[in-house]
């Protein structure tokens, strides 16, 4: 516990956020941390160069509107960023501030004026998603004579069914997976929150060839392993997925130009499900969402293509070089 009675400076505040409170108390991911931990390297380096001082020499008192607001317009006019990082990075430097409050009593003026500098509003750009045809010769592309054929296979063929996080697939053990008369599959998201996904018949007749051709499976195993037996990476899954939409695309051309990751498969699963019927609540649980307006970027999507489609049969006439400087608080921040 620390002493009140003694603010905590500026440095030790910020690594007890990340060990104390992100890695224990809230035990959040490695990404998490990675990316919490990339907006404060950013922020740093900003403020050696902006305010003249060394990381370690910080005080929460710097840590005021103006320096966050230069930092913010500094990553969209200088770095490039877009809006959606802007805020990801003020999102960051919130959760530290409202932590910092708790611990430094002096600050809180200081905090409440960063804490009240909103979010910035911007155009959410409609979620690009494929067609059924084009996810079959995905799914299909895969040589199922090899063994890394049948592997991708049953792969995709859970990714598009579920439309997990690249990050869920790459985790999987083999005790994940539940095959019987109903088959689900058990995903740990974001958060290392649970959620148990149904399969289709097909998809869980193409993961029973997977499981079944090797006797020697354990339930801790992961579910879809490389050759040397350790899990697939989350590069190495979508290198997988790259690969068979290469081969996809001899037969179906239109697929070379289109950039297909992952999450793409996600967005591809959400809008099939919407466009079968399935109501908006079940795919927010489907996917994972914690808030439903999330799920609801699937129905603006949607009403758009139907807008589109009703307009076609109406007539005619109708980045800078970071600044690198020895600091123990950097150095910190990098070994995260």
């Amino acid at each position: 516990m620390l002493d009140r009675a003694q603010n905590p400076s500026f440095a030790k505040l910020l690594q007890q956020f990340f060990v104390d409170y992100l890695g224990q108390q809230k035990a959040v991911s490695r990404h998490t941390i990675a990316a919490y931990r990339d907006t404060f390297q950013l922020l740093l380096q900003f403020a050696q160069v902006a305010i003249r001082k060394a990381p370690t020499e910080l005080t929460m008192g710097d840590m005021n509107a103006a320096l966050i607001l230069g930092f913010l317009d500094h990553l969209e006019k200088v770095r490039g960023n877009s809006v959606r990082s802007r805020n990801a990075r003020l999102a960051s430097i919130r959760a530290f501030l409202k932590y910092a409050a708790h611990h430094d009593f002096g600050a809180l003026a200081t905090i409440e004026q960063v804490l009240a500098i909103p979010m910035k509003r911007h155009d959410k750009p409609l979620v690009g998603f494929l067609s059924k045809g084009e996810i079959d010769a995905i799914l299909n592309a895969p040589d199922p004579a090899t063994w890394t054929g049948q592997r991708d296979r049953a792969m995709l063929a859970l990714m598009y069914n579920t439309g997990a996080r690249v990050s869920e697939v790459a985790v999987l053990r083999l005790d994940d997976l539940v095959l019987g008369p109903s088959s689900v599959v058990h995903l740990r998201g974001k958060g290392r929150k649970q959620r148990s996904v149904p399969l289709w018949r097909q998809t869980a007749a193409t993961l029973r060839k997977w499981v079944d051709q090797d006797d020697r499976w354990n339930g801790s195993r992961p579910l879809f392993p490389s050759a040397t037996g350790k899990p697939l990476t989350r590069s190495s899954i979508a290198r997988r997925l790259e690969l068979a939409v290469g081969k996809a695309a001899v037969t179906l051309p239109e697929l070379s130009k289109r950039t297909v990751s992952p999450h793409i498969i996600r967005h591809s699963t959400a809008m099939h499900l919407l466009q079968s019927g399935v109501d908006i609540s079940v795919i927010a649980l489907w996917l994972g969402h914690e808030s439903p307006t999330t799920t609801h970027v699937y129905l603006s999507a949607d009403m758009v293509m139907k807008e589109e489609a009703l307009l076609r049969l109406q007539p005619a006439d109708v980045g800078r070089a970071r600044y690198e400087a020895p600091d123990n608080l950097l150095a910190f921040l990098k070994n995260l």
